[in-house]
């Protein structure tokens, strides 16, 4: 069950990653396409979507320091942390957002952190 929960944590991890690549880096080209954003909006909202892609590489940090941290307890405190921070902003960008959102991040989240506690 723990390899499990670690599989799903690190998918998370890395749809987050995915994520803030598309917020950041990625954002004028494949970002924009993704968002459903005209140039025009993307112009408006770009500096937003750096910052929150920043929070998501912080997201991403917490889930790696927990799949990597030596000491159990310290790693599975970072993981339900990450696991938890994700499922919430999921659920609140499938309310304020798109509710695709929900499947693509919540519901991998919330599988991860019931698997990690099943563990």
């Amino acid at each position: 069950m723990l390899l499990a929960a670690q599989i799903v944590t690190a998918l998370v991890a890395l749809i987050h990653v995915y994520i803030v690549l598309l917020e950041t880096a990625l954002f004028d080209t494949r970002g924009r396409r993704v968002f459903g954003l005209s140039r025009e909006k993307a112009d408006i909202v770009r500096s937003a979507m750096s910052n929150q892609g920043c929070y998501n590489g912080f997201l991403v940090a917490a889930l790696a320091v927990g799949l990597a941290h030596p000491d159990a307890a310290i790693a599975s405190a970072f993981t339900v942390f990450g696991l938890a921070c994700v499922a919430v902003a999921g659920v609140w960008g499938g309310v304020t957002v798109k509710r695709s959102i929900l499947l693509i991040q919540t519901l991998p989240a919330v599988i991860g952190l019931a698997l990690h506690f099943a563990a």
